[in-house]
């Protein structure tokens, strides 16, 4: 029997303005794994990020466009390996759970696990992020059929197969949710594994917000339901429109059928457009589905170039 070469692991953390932190995290991704290569890819930080990842022994690299979307983007592109373990250069995630989740993808043969928060301090994750976090988790449940317990969390494993057929056109922190609905969409075995999350340490500080990042990832959802389930989307906005036709065209039609006559003309054409506009909306669901079907099986092909996690070539 063949032996199946020893996977080549690659750390890849996204920073910006981590000085206080990314020394910890890489030390502490190299005691966890101490066979992989860690990569920090800086995003134009103002500190001296760079040097001090470089001198815990990364990798270091930088990405001039700002947005973590943009460094995942950089990363998948530039990084080769078997297995990439991806978390964020703030020592908020335990590194210690790094071997844990490598294994499940592994012995599994998974594409992606998913490092699942549980809260180790009360002011490691602000109250309103955990609310928006099972908000968006619901949302994209109800949107896509199927979801994770923790959609926006940045410690994930990945094959090779994975990050070699995501498309990455986020920006900003709505990349884990790309990430999410791109693994759901291909159908991809994934799995979830329970991780602590930890307060950042003394010096380092959050650079989400509340807010603004929220209604990035929900417009972010949104858009990609757009894209992905375009005959739904559009066919609910024909259905609106024609329900709509329909009730402003009875009472034109009761008093046809009783006068032959049609006393409110500029109704007539205003019910009369609005069951165009939904006709029109309706073809361009059917065309966009069929385009979207094609689009699908091209980047299932793609996934499909690349063996799966724990195999031989």
């Amino acid at each position: 029997m063949k032996d199946v070469a020893e996977p080549r692991i690659a750390v890849i953390l996204p920073c910006y303005n981590e000085e206080a932190a990314i020394g910890q995290t890489v030390a502490g991704f190299r005691a966890a794994l101490p066979t992989a290569r860690i990569y920090v890819y800086d995003n134009n930080s103002r500190d001296r990020t760079t040097e001090v990842a470089r001198a815990a022994g990364a990798i270091v690299r930088t990405e001039r466009v700002q947005g973590k979307g943009a460094v995942v983007r950089r990363m998948f592109a530039d990084v080769d390996a078997d297995v990439y373990v991806m978390a964020d250069g703030d020592a908020t995630y335990d590194a210690a759970s790094a071997p844990a989740l490598v294994a499940r993808l592994l012995d599994e043969q998974l594409d992606m696990v998913v490092g699942s928060r549980v809260h180790e301090a009360a002011a490691a994750y602000r109250r309103g992020h955990q609310f928006g976090n099972k908000a968006l988790t619901g949302m994209l449940a109800r949107l896509f059929g199927r979801s994770f317990t923790d959609i926006l969390s940045g410690y994930r494993v990945f094959s090779r197969r994975f990050v070699k057929s995501f498309p990455a056109l986020s920006g900003g922190f709505e990349i884990e949710t790309e990430i999410s609905v791109h693994a759901l969409e291909l159908k991809m075995p994934v799995a979830e594994v329970s991780t602590p999350y930890f307060e950042r340490p003394e010096g380092s500080a959050s650079k989400l917000s509340t807010y603004g990042d929220g209604w990035r990832i929900a417009t972010t959802i949104a858009t990609l339901y757009r894209i992905e389930r375009p005959l739904l989307f559009f066919g609910a906005i024909g259905g609106l429109l024609a329900l709509t036709a329909v009730l402003l065209a009875l009472p034109l039609i009761f008093t046809y059928l009783q006068t032959g006559l049609v006393p409110r003309f500029p109704t007539a054409i205003l019910a009369t457009g609005l069951m165009i506009l939904a006709s029109l909306c309706g073809f361009a669901g059917l065309i966009l589905d069929t385009v979207v079907r094609g689009r699908r099986e091209v980047r299932r092909l793609a996934y499909l170039a690349h063996p799966a996690p724990g195999t031989a070539d």
